[in-house]
């Protein structure tokens, strides 16, 4: 290859990231929230859509506060938001409490071992060291037990160093606003913050901030809303689309029967059809649960995945797509406004979240929108 020659490294496939939108909605979540602050979640790389475009993206909005899983999460977050506070949901593993101060990051305390150690490292530094308290009232995933409430309650100095910045939980189902679970957490929640030091509330979820005021408390921390989900189903979406996936069709041909298409030959052809071979695959993000079962969209007129998805490719029935649409080289839109998130992750039978999360890195992402 000549000295300076360069490679095109796309697979033609390009992934649309709206930072406007993303702004908008977080407004849109203030609205809601009357008054109350809202921090932004940004773990895995900004569910999906890149961690320093959009924590800078609702900076420029105004959000101050970051949640994010991990340590190497929050050190990335750290280069690009220089004076944002940082929480770790995942917490300080032991070892790498020194990090975290170095870092100015806020680990978020899940069990009575994560308060000794920040606590112990409070003392060794010479300083108060904030934190968050997580409280288990249902996931029993992260966060205090109930036994282990108990012994904090008993003796809160074990708390002494640790500067509470605040106490939080986690829905479980949020997304279901009739769920009487909801109500039970939070009455939970009420509860065990009483028999605690004094310190501001963060509980409200992405869904959570629709189920009134009562579960906003001091600070809610939204995700997926941000990037166009909808957090609540079986309504309209109250978030605007920030995502648009289009790839290109490589190849197009007329298959008779007895034909079939794909790996496994699921898809038989009983007719003479079109087929089109699109460069977008499992690898992708375009889940392999879409066979025959996805839909795209193509000039105006709506498609269906015909047979499995491959690791590189997704074929589509054109049959009734006029030839000077279905074309070598043509755009179909694989999310949008003709197929939203949520509906692709409806036909994939998942989330809407493992659909952004899994979007692969051979896209051309290019990013629109946003204030500075």
């Amino acid at each position: 290859m000549a000295a300076g020659s360069t490679v095109r490294r796309s697979t033609g496939s390009v992934l649309e990231i709206d930072l406007g939108a993303i702004q908008e909605n977080y407004r849109r979540l203030l609205g809601v929230l009357d008054g109350v602050p809202s921090a932004a979640v940004v773990k895995a790389d900004g569910y999906g859509l890149g961690t320093a475009q959009v924590a800078t993206a609702l900076r420029a909005a105004g959000c101050r506060i970051f949640f994010v899983a991990h340590l190497g999460e929050a050190a990335d977050l750290r280069e690009t938001l220089p004076d944002a506070e940082i929480f770790v949901l995942n917490g300080a593993l032991p070892g790498a409490e020194a990090d975290f101060v170095a870092l100015d990051l806020r680990p978020v305390l899940n069990g009575l071992g994560d308060i000794e150690r920040w606590a112990a490292l409070a003392r060794a530094e010479g300083r108060v060291l904030a934190a968050a308290l997580h409280l288990d009232t249902g996931m029993a995933r992260l966060g205090l037990p109930a036994d282990e409430l108990d012994s904090l309650a008993d003796a809160p100095s074990r708390l002494d160093g640790i500067a509470l910045r605040y106490v939080m939980s986690h829905l479980a189902c949020a997304e279901e606003a009739d769920n009487p679970m909801n109500e039970t957490q939070r009455r939970a929640f009420e509860d065990v913050r009483a028999r605690l030091p004094a310190a501001p509330g963060c509980f409200a979820n992405s869904s959570g901030v629709f189920l009134g005021s009562g579960f906003h408390f001091d600070l809610a921390r939204p995700g997926v809303a941000l990037y166009g989900a909808n957090p609540t189903p079986g309504r309209a979406n109250p978030m605007a689309g920030a995502v648009r996936l289009s790839a290109p069709i490589l190849q197009v041909r007329a298959i008779d029967p007895p034909a079939s298409v794909g790996y496994g030959a699921t898809h038989k052809i009983d007719r003479p059809a079109r087929i089109a071979t699109v460069a977008v695959g499992y690898a992708d993000g375009y889940l392999r649960s879409l066979s025959s079962s996805g839909r795209c969209h193509l000039g105006g007129y709506d498609v269906a995945v015909a047979g499995r998805i491959s690791m590189d490719l997704i074929t589509l029935d054109v049959t009734g797509v006029p030839a000077e649409i279905a074309h070598p080289g043509a755009e179909v839109e694989i999310i949008g406004p003709g197929q939203t998130i949520d509906q692709v992750a409806e036909r994939a039978d998942t989330i809407p979240y493992e659909i952004l999360t899994s979007l692969g890195r051979r896209y051309s992402r290019v990013y629109t929108g946003g204030t500075d």
